[in-house]
């Protein structure tokens, strides 16, 4: 038998939805008029910046993403063509390749952040109390641990 989401969780269902897709559209629509990036170049590119070494392993980048490896593949390539990104071949693994972030690439990640993170503090941050973002931080704490034990 369905359990159907009450009135409380269709709303609150229905706004994080409506949240999430506004937001990430603002987001994306100020990172490429400020910095020629899209939202899904930043996530790469965050990635890599925060390696010990900026780089990382095809699967592993795919992993963090969420990505299928072919999407990642074709995002990856686009990149490259701008100079973002660049791959280096695995010693000792012949079918395996870093993805690495280039002087460019870092060069435009440092430019697009100042003002990337101003807009998650103008539309975030600056309007929640100090106990709704810890709010906020337990439940996602808590969804994304559901999310790893389901596999």
């Amino acid at each position: 038998m369905t359990r159907w989401l009450d009135e409380r969780e269709r709303r609150a269902w229905r706004g994080y939805l409506a949240m999430h897709a506004q937001l990430n559209a603002r987001l994306h629509r100020q990172l490429q008029a400020g910095s020629g990036l899209s939202l899904t170049d930043f996530d790469v590119l965050v990635r890599l910046t925060d390696q010990p070494e900026p780089r990382m392993r095809m699967g592993e980048l795919a992993k963090a993403l969420q990505w299928e490896k072919s999407r990642l593949s074709h995002h990856l390539a686009r990149m490259e063509k701008r100079g973002l990104v660049g791959r280096e071949e695995c010693a000792g693994d012949a079918r395996g390749s870093y993805v690495v972030l280039t002087a460019r690439g870092r060069e435009v990640i440092e430019q697009a952040a100042p003002a990337h993170v101003e807009s998650v503090q103008e539309y975030v941050f600056d309007q929640l109390s100090d106990e709704e973002v810890d709010a906020l931080t337990a439940i996602t704490d808590r969804v994304l641990q559901r999310l790893h034990d389901a596999g």
